[in-house]
């Protein structure tokens, strides 16, 4: 599904260029859950948004589903990213103004999808996440854990093929932490492909493949025993 091959992105910062990608080579199959880990200024988070088509790389080729995206314009490769990908990030991202209801709703405005059918799918991605009781709160009526569930709705409600979390954790406390692993692995069982961006060892222990970047390299990929099935 997902195939980049020799990726490089550098960034020209005063007189220095920054390797923040540095011929990365990976490939990650329909539903996989992968934990992309290294310490801070390895490329994880560059990676991440090449991965998810928001930063295009300098070298390389990624392709999605196939389809070659360093060639695309940038209207092809935005309707590309909207059916393939979810995005889940440390600090939300959901609109201060609009409810619980209507944040995860809004993929679906900007899609142009009729009004009877957002409202059949926001009322079935908000109880899948446990949140029916909460569809009119705003996020700050809204504890942390349940801002990231929001989150976690609004990005899968297009039904992506690929969702990306970074450190989706990183903003709750441990067992709200733990609630919302479970739902993005509950997702990633049901076929989901999960990419996991984490500093946290324990987080990404869960995983079942764990790639580890350094200088903006691989510096190991490995599979992994254990996964959300064998974890307490």
């Amino acid at each position: 599904m997902i195939r980049l091959q020799d990726i490089s992105r550098h960034f020209v910062i005063g007189d220095n260029t920054v390797h923040a990608l540095d011929r990365v080579s990976l490939h990650i199959t329909a539903g996989e859950y992968v934990a992309v880990m290294g310490p801070s200024g390895s490329g994880k988070s560059t990676l991440l948004n090449v991965i998810g088509l928001l930063d295009r790389p300098d070298d390389g080729r990624y392709l999605l589903d196939g389809e070659d995206t360093t060639t695309m314009d940038e209207v092809r490769l935005a309707g590309f990213r909207r059916r393939h990908i979810g995005f889940v990030f440390q600090s939300f991202h959901l609109v201060p103004r609009l409810s619980a209801a209507a944040n995860v709703e809004l993929p679906m405005v900007l899609a142009g999808i009729p009004a009877e059918q957002r409202r059949r799918r926001t009322t079935a991605a908000l109880e899948a996440v446990g949140l029916t009781d909460r569809a009119g709160h705003r996020p700050e009526q809204l504890s942390g854990g349940q801002r990231q569930r929001v989150a976690v709705a609004r990005a899968t409600i297009m039904g992506p093929a690929v969702l990306l979390a970074d450190e989706p954790t990183g903003n709750l406390d441990t067992a709200s932490g733990m609630e919302v692993m479970a739902l993005l692995e509950t997702l990633n069982g049901d076929g989901l492909t999960l990419i996991l961006v984490t500093h946290d060892a324990s987080l990404g222990g869960r995983a079942r493949r764990m790639v580890k970047l350094l200088d903006g390299r691989v510096e190991s990929d490995e599979r992994l025993s254990t996964g959300p099935e064998s974890t307490p």
